[in-house]
C-alpha cells in the first residue's frame, strides 16, 4: 500500500520548532514582524490572508495587515511598500497575488526589500537559488523539500520529473531538488510525449493547475508524486469521472456541489505511487508554515540571533 505524506504532520512539526526560536527573537526585544498587503476584496486572497495572519498569532509573531483599495495604483502601492521597506520591525513583506490588472505586480514585488521577501520571488533571492547561496526560498517548494526530507525520500541520484514551468513552484521546484542531486526535468504545455517523460520520474511532482490531467500511465509503480494542485471542481460529470471510485468523496460532493481535486488522478496516484501527497492535505499545508519560517528567519538575521 502506498505511503501518504502527511502534510499537515510536517506542518505542524516546522510550527512546533517554531516556537522556541520567535522566543529566542522575543528576547532581543521584539517579536518578529511581518506585513501582509492584500489589495482589493478578492474572496480567495482574503481567506489566505486571514489564515497566514492567524498563524502569525499562534506562534507570537507580530503581523500588521494592510488593505488598500483596489484602485490604488502602481507608483502609491510601491511608495506603501517602500514605507514597510524603513521600518525596523517589519522584518518580512508580503503582497498577496493577484494584484489588480492595472498594478504593475513586476514592479510592485521587485520594490520589495530582497531581505524582507519572505515569499522568496525577487529576482536576487531567485538569483541566490540558482547560485545555491542562502536566501529567502518560495515557501510551496521549499515545503516540499522539507516533506521529502522528513518522511526520508531519497532524491539524491533520482529521476524527478517536474510538471509545470511557473516561476512560484515549478522553476524554483527543479533548483531544490537540481540542489540535492537529483536528475531534474521540466515539463510544460509542449512536452512532447508528456506520459512516457513523467513515467520515467522516481519523483513527480504535478504543479500545473489542471484538475486529474496526470493519469495512470504518467506514474511509474512505486514513484514518489507530489501534487501540488488545487483545483475545486463543479461540474458533475467530471467529478464522476475523476471520483467514481470513491464514494465517500462523491458524497461530499453531493453535500457541497464542489470538490477539491489536484492536478493527478486521486485513484492513479493511490494504486500506483509508492508514496504521495493528498489533495487536500497534502502540499496546501506546508507553504504558510514555511512563511512562518522565513518570517522568523528574517528576524534572526535582522537582529544578530544564533
Amino acid at each position: 500500500m502506498a505511503q501518504i505524506l502527511d502534510g499537515k504532520r510536517v506542518r505542524d512539526a516546522i510550527l512546533a520548532e517554531s516556537v522556541p526560536r520567535v522566543k529566542r527573537v522575543m528576547d532581543r526585544g521584539r517579536p518578529p514582524g511581518l506585513a501582509v498587503v492584500l489589495v482589493g476584496n478578492d474572496p480567495g486572497s482574503e481567506i489566505y490572508v486571514r489564515n497566514k495572519v492567524k498563524a502569525c498569532a499562534d506562534l507570537g509573531i507580530y503581523s500588521e495587515k494592510l488593505t488598500p483599495a483596489e484602485a490604488i495604483t502602481t507608483d502609491e502601492l510601491v511608495a506603501l511598500i517602500d514605507g514597510l521597506n524603513r521600518r525596523p520591525e517589519i522584518d518580512g513583506i508580503l503582497v498577496q497575488m493577484p494584484l489588480p490588472k492595472p498594478v504593475d505586480s513586476r514592479r510592485v514585488l521587485l520594490a520589495i526589500d530582497p531581505d524582507k521577501d519572505v515569499d522568496g520571488f525577487h529576482p536576487m533571492n531567485v538569483g541566490n537559488l540558482v547560485a545555491n547561496r542562502p536566501a529567502p526560498r518560495a515557501c510551496t517548494p521549499a515545503g516540499i523539500m522539507e516533506l521529502l526530507e522528513r518522511y526520508q525520500i531519497p532524491v539524491t541520484g533520482r529521476n524527478a520529473v517536474v510538471v509545470g514551468r511557473s516561476d512560484i513552484v515549478g522553476k524554483p521546484m527543479a533548483l531544490m531538488l537540481l540542489h540535492h542531486s537529483a536528475t531534474v526535468t521540466i515539463c510544460h504545455s509542449k512536452t512532447r510525449d508528456l506520459a512516457a517523460v513523467c513515467a520515467g520520474a522516481d519523483i513527480l511532482v504535478a504543479a500545473m493547475g489542471r484538475p486529474a490531467l496526470v493519469k495512470a500511465e504518467y506514474i511509474r509503480p512505486g514513484a514518489t508524486v507530489i501534487d501540488v494542485g488545487m483545483n475545486r471542481i463543479s461540474d458533475r460529470a467530471q467529478a464522476e469521472a475523476i471520483f467514481g471510485r470513491l464514494p465517500e468523496r462523491l458524497a461530499v460532493f453531493e453535500r457541497t456541489g464542489s470538490l477539491l481535486v489536484g492536478d493527478v488522478d486521486p485513484v492513479a496516484m493511490a494504486e500506483r505511487a509508492g508514496a504521495y501527497t493528498p489533495v487536500p492535505g497534502g502540499v496546501g499545508p506546508l507553504t504558510i508554515a514555511m512563511l512562518m519560517k522565513n518570517a522568523i528567519d528574517a528576524a534572526e538575521r535582522h537582529l544578530g540571533v544564533r
